[in-house]
């Protein structure tokens, strides 16, 4: 299959040059790469140039958005600067973040995916994490959730959901509109991505918020926000982030935040979000 990666970069001097490396050693390779250089003040975008003397298939985009590292909006504002440079001849789309490093496997398996089960729109791996000179499992998401740093999209399922929304909550609103739309999205537990940078580790203060908005844009209404920002709060080992999340979800609701959604399709939200919870329940 052929697919093209976008790869949204944001002073990754330290990074992006593994990032390459590991994509150009897979064994299946994408027809194009197109990293986006974001308001980079380091050698990110010289680190590019070198590589792109030596291998075509890559391309360099220099972008400015906003200047705030918030989660979402920034880095999905630059992928679609570099969706823009692209045709339509591809059969999956990969949005990739600059500081991993890939199995050499991990397209060709993703591809394989695809070819085997014309209903899978979404897929991808795990995301693991240095410590104490081991790699462990990120253990940010639910397992049957593909993380926003490495996501592969069926073209069909990828402009059925409308493509990527530039907002915080945008890595999850895409599953639950593949869902929405019958899609099947699929995570592979072989597929054991290296992330070289933790996750947030940018991000502005005024970021802490943002997550709560995010739950009131996907739809959920405050039963499902309050579980679900009690979890990430644990998930993350600060309990304190419950109360931020809450007062986001608050602040977007009396400001009339519009919703990423349409008022089906939250329905639809609500409903898949509480079966889940029932299922894990019973378990």
């Amino acid at each position: 299959m052929d697919f093209y990666i976008i790869i949204p970069a944001h002073n990754e001097e330290k990074h992006i040059a593994l990032t390459l490396q590991s994509i150009l050693s897979q064994t299946l390779l994408p027809k194009k790469i197109v990293v986006v250089n974001d308001n980079s003040t380091d050698k990110t975008a010289a680190i590019v140039l070198d590589y792109i003397k030596e291998h075509s298939s890559i391309s360099l985009i220099n972008a400015t958005s906003n200047a705030i590292h918030l989660p979402g909006s920034k880095v999905i504002q630059a992928f679609h600067k570099g969706f823009e440079t692209l045709d339509d001849k591809y059969d999956f789309i990969v949005k990739l973040d600059a500081d991993l490093i890939l199995p050499n496997t991990y397209f060709e398996t993703i591809s394989n995916h695809f070819k085997l089960d014309p209903k899978i729109g979404m897929a991808g791996g795990f995301a693991y994490i240095e410590k104490n000179g081991e790699w462990i499992l990120e253990n940010l998401t639910d397992k049957d959730h593909i993380r926003g740093a490495f996501k592969a999209y069926r073209k069909e399922c990828f402009l059925q959901i409308g493509t990527l929304k530039p907002a915080m909550g945008w890595d999850t609103v895409d599953e639950l509109l593949c869902k929405f739309y019958g899609w099947k999205v699929v995570t592979d537990e072989r597929l054991k991505v290296k992330h070289l940078k933790p996750t947030g580790a940018n991000y502005n203060k005024t970021a802490r918020y943002k997550q709560g908005e995010a739950f009131y844009t996907l739809g959920y209404g405050f039963f499902i926000t309050a579980i679900a920002s009690a979890k990430l709060a644990m998930m993350k080992k600060k309990p304190l982030l419950f109360l931020d999340y809450l007062k986001g979800f608050w602040k977007a609701q009396f400001a009339k935040t519009p919703l990423l959604v349409t008022k089906d399709q939250a329905k639809f939200i609500r409903k898949y979000r509480l079966q889940k919870m029932k299922e894990k329940l019973i378990r």
